[in-house]
């Protein structure tokens, strides 16, 4: 596994098997998608399929572009597919109406994905050797959904994007050996940073992000503590810090545990996190 990129200018990771890698989100242009990917030693060519979470632009701001270039299956819920579509069809009218060069033909005309694959909460899938569970999340998307992954005896979680952390959610993430989580920002930081109020109350709220204290509150009270690996992810540049948000989850998992022998990593919005191999 490796996070391509985390935060609000866009999300993309890799999950990966001997024979199967699947991209989840489509958040990076398709140039510095393939930059990351190569900077990593893949190919782009072995990409099997493109696993979408919701359809918010800093997870599906390359998808077309990605899809069409790798000619290969998205995986996407029908409501989040409905709202891409109708998402890339009002950014069509508004260029044709500052371009000159398009085909008086194609002016309005949504585009479409080569290949998808709809797919429905709480229903898995599989792609290649990798068995795939979706299952809901509270967050101001039309259908958003958080994912665990099956191979090779390892479980990973895989959840930003939500306002909290509900039972069901919990549940889901049970004995994994990587979590991936949001910790989006500080909530002092947030309340005096340069956010208009409206954006921080939407932030703030349970269909929101999930902030340092929320994630730390998840760790010690209702956490497995079977991860050999955390990574914190969706950090906001403006309402965090790297270190206050590490310092806030291994404090809560110490807390619980004792000593946290196990590593806790920070997805970053302009590298490619180092593989975790397993």
């Amino acid at each position: 596994m490796s996070v391509l990129a985390s935060g609000s200018r866009g999300n993309c990771a890799l999950i990966a098997t001997s024979s199967t890698r699947i991209l989840v989100d489509a958040g990076l242009s398709g140039r510095e998608t393939f930059k990351r990917l190569r900077a990593l030693g893949e190919r782009i060519d072995d990409i099997c399929a493109i696993v979408v979470t919701h359809e918010h632009c800093d997870h599906i701001a390359g998808l077309y572009r990605l899809a069409t270039k790798l000619n290969v299956p998205v995986f996407i819920t029908a409501p989040t597919h409905h709202a891409w579509k109708r998402g890339a069809s009002e950014a069509m009218r508004a260029s044709s109406r500052h371009s000159v060069s398009l085909i008086k033909d194609q002016v309005g005309v949504a585009p479409e994905l080569p290949k998808r694959e709809h797919f429905s909460a709480g229903s898995g899938f599989r792609i290649g050797d990798i068995e795939i569970m979706p299952f809901t999340i509270p967050h101001d998307a039309i259908d958003p959904v958080g994912f665990t992954f099956r191979a090779e005896g390892v479980k990973i979680g895989f959840a930003t994007d939500l306002g909290y952390m509900p039972v069901s959610v919990r549940n889901h993430l049970r004995g994994c050996t990587v979590l991936l989580m949001e910790s989006n920002h500080d909530v002092e930081m947030l309340r005096c940073g340069p956010y208009p109020w409206s954006v921080k109350q939407r932030v703030m709220s349970r269909v929101g992000h999930l902030s340092n204290d929320a994630l730390a509150e998840f760790f010690s009270s209702d956490y497995d503590g079977g991860a050999e690996y955390v990574i914190l992810a969706h950090l906001s540049e403006h309402n965090n810090h790297p270190e206050i948000a590490r310092a806030a989850a291994e404090h809560a998992l110490e807390a619980r545990q004792g000593l946290w022998r196990n590593r806790v990593l920070l997805a970053s919005q302009t590298e490619a996190l180092e593989p975790i191999r397993l």
